[in-house]
């Protein structure tokens, strides 16, 4: 999809360059010297994606392709633009406004856009597309049109009779899995487009330091034409890390004003007229001045439209600069996937992060790494120190025996794993689990785990799972992590292969302090947490544990833990109202997602619609909704409290001829599903979700597959088919004129061959 995407942006840039602008610059593409364009073929960067919020306008029609203010003559264009091509419009104005809560981002961006490129009495589709940070979440999308206004909202489908009260489009969800994408029909020429998108998103934290990073690059084809025309670029981000904390601003890609400081809050602004718009990512670093573990507990009472009125705590430990803390020393098993669908560029990634982990383990840790896919392959039976001697062999070791083929088995390697890392002490025992499949007995797996982790060992192991693309079961592997005090990540893109195996490795390399618990808690009536087994604390890594509860909270909690010399921890946390947090949006994501994992496990389906009715209250995606697009026209009167499933009876067939109901356009399910067994059976490899559109060759082979199919397949094999269409226009005139001169050649030859020598 992306390289498809990529395409029809590119076929758009080249279709703007029809539009005049008068004495104003013309848009077109940026034109990169032949040495970077070979770089860029050679590197396979994606210079057509998005990096900051865009609108595309969607040109079937080449032909109402011009400036809607200046018409301007223009040559018939013949034939239409299959895909469509994408034009990036014009941008006239954005705001950035960003609020920080512990780890979490609420990021929010107000621009206008205008269709320049179609004329003013013809309209098309804009298709939205906004690239979001670390671990985004879309919350939601307003879009404002001169005679309609369109949102985004979330409902629960009960079953799939009424999803086909839904209108559905063709374009919309994820084209990338961190950019989400929207279709607007018909706007037209001329029109402003005046957006709003939010969205969430984590900040990256390692060794005491905060980094916000945000999508902010804008290529400069969306500049407007004309120096006259008014770019104001607008920034606003104000921080909160909590009561009795100070926070430390260290670096800034932009020019901003503090414009407020408290104890735990800061305030920035930028705002200016500019010549062209940012052309750099928007990041911010801070620091929260501690060198030593501390944190806090809030309290928070639930709003009437909760559904759980149980009162809701949120715990964090931050560790601070834990740079000369001692951490635990490893015994770690990699438990790696080499099925056929991790074949190509999954099993090279992988192998590639892998021997960066294994460079970074110490003398005095201890290894071992399993292949598995049908049967497993052992580097050794037992645990290695990681001597230099020891990373070379296993180096080898790996580049032999590495090489994508045959099935998935998960639950045979896991208890080798498990076998190996029985006898360990003194040390963290991890297990990191890599893989791009699901398997038939998952939830099995999660009941042998379970009983084989609840022994009476002071550390038991640790299941640290890392699923690459969206065809393995994310939840089943979220719930390996859960049971064993582990984390769970994602390499949704795989792209992201190495980055992701590297951080998940850093927070395991790095912890000070394990077997985390409360005490104190004994006395109240009911206690929910989230997640339900406490990770251990790594310095690259902040802790958050919520949950809810009836009773009395005590005045003071104390968390208590192990450290690395196996000496005990303790530390009292102050209890306190959260006062400016809103902790019910910052935990909503993280609990809906080990809510979720705990719902497929226990297949519970009163948890499945206690999810959904948390994803529609605060607009979170989840498995158990949907999201749709609402139209309103101008000057209709419709209530925004109407609940989707209200709207969704109104659309039924008793509805009056009289009634005008908020018209709702599906979007794609932006959950990514609980596995693909068929997938992973036919060993897809990741990145093959989606296909993009056909292309002329492809379509006109499946022409060719009906009835007339047949004679296709005599007169002419599907290679010289599809080189066929990928000719250019120039050259297909050409070869039709050569063709048809020599068809006369051949007619005047047979004519003389009948009738030569008569008169």
């Amino acid at each position: 999809m992306a390289e498809g995407f990529e395409a029809a942006v590119e076929d758009g840039l080249r279709l703007s360059k029809r539009i005049y602008f008068g004495k104003d610059r013309a848009v077109a593409p940026p034109k990169p010297a032949v040495a970077m364009e070979r770089e860029r073929e050679r590197e396979d960067v994606h210079s057509y994606l998005p990096a900051s919020p865009m609108i595309y306008a969607v040109i079937g029609n080449p032909a109402i392709v011009d400036n809607p203010d200046i018409p301007s003559y223009q040559p018939h264009v013949h034939g239409r633009c299959d895909p469509p091509a994408l034009i990036p419009l014009q941008m006239n104005g954005i705001s950035l406004e960003v609020d920080c809560y512990l780890d979490t981002a609420f990021v929010t961006i107000t621009g206008s856009w205008r269709v320049h490129c179609v004329m003013g009495s013809r309209s098309c589709d804009c298709h939205l597309a906004v690239p979001m940070g670390e671990q985004g979440s879309i919350l939601g999308v307003e879009v404002e049109v001169p005679r309609k206004s369109y949102s985004t909202k979330l409902i629960a489908l009960d079953n799939e009779r009424d999803t086909d009260k839904v209108a559905k489009i063709e374009d919309g969800g994820f084209l990338k899995p961190h950019i989400f994408t929207l279709t607007i029909l018909q706007v037209d020429g001329g029109t402003n487009l005046s957006v709003k998108l939010s969205w969430s998103q984590k900040l990256l934290y390692s060794n005491g330091q905060f980094t916000l990073k945000i999508p902010f690059n804008f290529p400069e084809y969306v500049t407007p034409a004309g120096k006259k025309i008014s770019k104001r670029e607008k920034i606003q981000l104000n921080v909160n890390s909590g009561p009795g904390t100070e926070v430390l601003c260290k670096t800034t890609s932009h020019p901003l004003k503090e414009i407020r400081r408290q104890a735990g809050k800061l305030a920035f602004s930028y705002e200016s007229e500019v010549l062209t718009w940012s052309s750099s990512d928007f990041l911010f670093t801070y620091t929260i001045s501690s060198s030593r573990t501390f944190g806090s507990l809030l309290l928070n009472s639930p709003s009437l439209l909760d559904i759980d009125q149980r009162e809701t705590f949120c715990c964090y430990l931050f560790p601070g600069n834990q740079q000369n803390e001692k951490v635990f020393r490893k015994e770690v098993v990699f438990v790696v996937d080499i099925s056929g669908s991790m074949r190509e560029k999954p099993i090279e990634d992988t192998k590639s992060a892998l021997f960066a982990a294994l460079s970074k383990l110490d003398p005095e840790d201890l290894f071992s790494v399993i292949a598995f896919n049908d049967e497993t392959y052992l580097f050794s039976s037992s645990l290695t120190p990681a001597t230099m001697e020891a990373i070379g062999n296993v180096t080898q070791w790996i580049n032999l025996n590495f090489v994508a083929g045959g099935g998935t088995n998960i639950l045979l390697p896991l208890n080798q794993a498990i076998v190996m890392l029985s006898h360990s002490s003194n040390s963290i025992p991890i297990i990191f689990l890599i893989t791009d499949g699901a398997v038939e007995d998952e939830r099995h797996i999660c009941d042998i785990m379970k009983s084989q982790l609840t022994n009476q060992r002071k550390v038991c192991p640790r299941i640290y799972t890392l699923g690459i693309g969206m065809f393995c079961n994310h939840y089943f592997l979220r719930m390996l992590a859960i049971i064993s005090h582990g984390y769970h990540d994602a390499a949704y893109d795989a792209d992201s292969i190495e980055v992701r195996i590297g951080r998940l490795f850093a927070t395991a390399a790095s912890i000070f302090l394990a077997n985390i618990a409360f005490e104190g808690l004994d006395d109240l009536d009911e206690l929910e947490v989230f997640p339900s087994r406490i990770p251990d604390l790594s310095s690259e890594s902040p802790l958050i544990v919520s949950g809810r509860y009836r009773g009395i909270f005590p005045q003071t909690l104390k968390v208590k833990g192990i450290l690395a010399d196996m000496s005990n921890f303790s530390l009292d946390l102050k209890v306190q109202e959260a006062k400016g947090i809103p902790i019910d949006r910052i935990l909503t994501k993280q609990q809906i997602e080990l809510l979720t994992a705990q719902a497929w496990y226990s297949e519970n389906k009163e948890l499945e619609e206690k999810i959904a009715k948390m994803s529609v209250l605060n607009a979170v995606v989840s498995e158990y909704t949907h999201m749709i697009l609402l139209e309103t026209e101008r000057g209709r009167k419709g209530s925004e409290s109407t609940s989707a499933q209200q709207v969704l009876s109104k659309a039924g067939p008793h509805r009056t001829q009289d009634s005008k109901p908020q018209k709702m356009i599906g979007v794609h399910k932006l959950g990514i599903g609980f596995g693909n067994l068929n997938a992973t059976a036919e060993n897809t490899r990741p990145g093959f979700e989606e296909k993009g559109p056909p292309d002329a060759g492809e379509i006109f082979v499946k022409a060719a597959s009906n009835c007339c199919g047949k004679l296709f397949g005599h007169c002419c094999c599907m290679c010289c088919i599809q080189c066929c269409s990928r000719l250019n226009d120039q050259c297909a005139i050409a070869l039709t004129q050569l063709c048809g001169a020599l068809a006369c050649l051949g007619c005047a030859a047979c004519c003389d061959a009948c009738c030569g020598g008569q008169d």
